[in-house]
């Protein structure tokens, strides 16, 4: 949420700030599929041990780097966070230990709750940076929490290592048109990344960090209970329903943003849309994991998370061009309106097709 901002600080230009948060959506997606890669070679808790290493040198990178190039660069270990949670090289590892350690018909809210633990740490995150003093200090702490994730996979049981990895799909069709649909939905995600979300309004409207942090805790939040209300749609309506019915709404709502005469209105009208846009999290994380045989679970997330994160990150470049010209609707009349699509595309092909244990 604050990078957008603490690159501003350091000098980067609109442009380079948006070259910055695509850097970083490429490479949390590519570096997805390489966790995935090396858990099957290592095991899943070093390889999580490695990405909370991966996470402190991002932290002081950010903290203590001046020259652009640096700062650029920051997003290559796939550890910045420029968009939500869902996105990183966790993701394909946790997934699959997620998937095999929940029972199926407890699947879908277990995913619910996975995605709310990180939400409400998401949330504390935005909160902290109404209480810091610096972003400089912000990006230490996470350096902080980088070592301590590090630390703390080592202390897992050997249970979470669960059956052998594999990248190669039997299941490759269904993949690939999926994959293509996450696509087209990142692309217009990227757009509208939260940090590029927190730039626009900073630029739009001269908020301040202190003021645009409990704006993303609020955020957070909502997305947080809106996960739990998503394991509960999917468990009664079916996971594609419930991907398409909350998420359609929501990209209504973000086509009216740029509209909002002043802050407190583009606030509400962004509240109203994250209650509604991350549903899809779960249930979309669940289907995946839920069409492929259980040693291609890890591939599987990796695959189509890669997918989605390259295309997401030609969104923040290009956006960062848009409000660098001061088209300040760009972001989210292009993010929204492909995701429009998105929708109707995957309620038309998916909508018969059901997890393996949904009945």
């Amino acid at each position: 949420m604050l990078v957008g901002v603490h690159l501003e600080r350091a000098g980067l230009s609109a442009f380079l700030i948006g070259l910055t948060l695509s850097i970083g959506l490429a490479a949390a997606s590519l570096t997805g599929l390489a966790s995935a890669a090396a858990s099957a070679r290592i095991g899943r808790r070093q390889t999580l041990a490695v990405v909370g290493v991966l996470m402190a040198l991002t932290g002081l990178d950010l903290a203590l780097a001046r020259a652009p190039v640096l700062l650029v660069l920051a997003g290559v270990t796939g550890m910045l966070g420029a968009a939500s949670v869902d996105y990183g090289p966790f993701s394909s590892v946790e997934q699959a230990v997620l998937a095999e350690t929940a029972t199926p018909v407890a699947r879908n809210r277990a995913f619910a709750r996975y995605s709310l633990t990180g939400g409400l740490f998401n949330a504390a995150g935005g909160l902290s940076a109404a209480l810091l003093v610096s972003t400089k200090t912000y990006f230490l702490l996470y350096a902080v929490l980088g070592v301590a994730t590090a630390v703390l996979p080592l202390l897992m049981s050997a249970k979470v290592e669960g059956e052998p990895t594999k990248i190669v799909f039997g299941s490759f069709r269904p993949l690939a048109a999926l994959a293509g649909l996450f696509a087209l939905d990142s692309l217009g995600g990227g757009f509208v990344a939260n940090a590029v979300i927190a730039y626009w309004l900073h630029a739009r409207f001269g908020v301040s960090a202190a003021t645009l942090g409990p704006v993303f805790a609020g955020i957070a939040i909502l997305q947080s209970l809106s996960y739990e209300v998503s394991g509960r749609l999917a468990d009664r309506f079916g996971l594609i329903n419930t991907m398409v019915f909350t998420h359609l709404p929501s990209n209504l709502l973000l086509l009216l943003v740029p509209f909002s005469p002043n802050f407190a209105l583009a606030v509400v009208l962004l509240l109203a849309r994250f209650a509604l846009s991350q549903m899809d999290v779960p249930a979309r994380q669940a289907y995946v994991v839920s069409i492929v045989p259980p040693g291609e679970r890890a591939g599987a997330v990796a695959m189509t998370g890669a997918v989605r994160g390259v295309a997401m990150s030609f969104g923040p470049v290009l956006s960062g061009v848009a409000i660098g010209l001061s088209a300040f609707g760009v972001p989210f009349l292009a993010g929204g309106s492909l995701k429009v699509v998105y929708d109707l595309a995957l309620y038309a092909g998916f909508r018969n097709r059901r997890a393996e244990h949904e009945t």
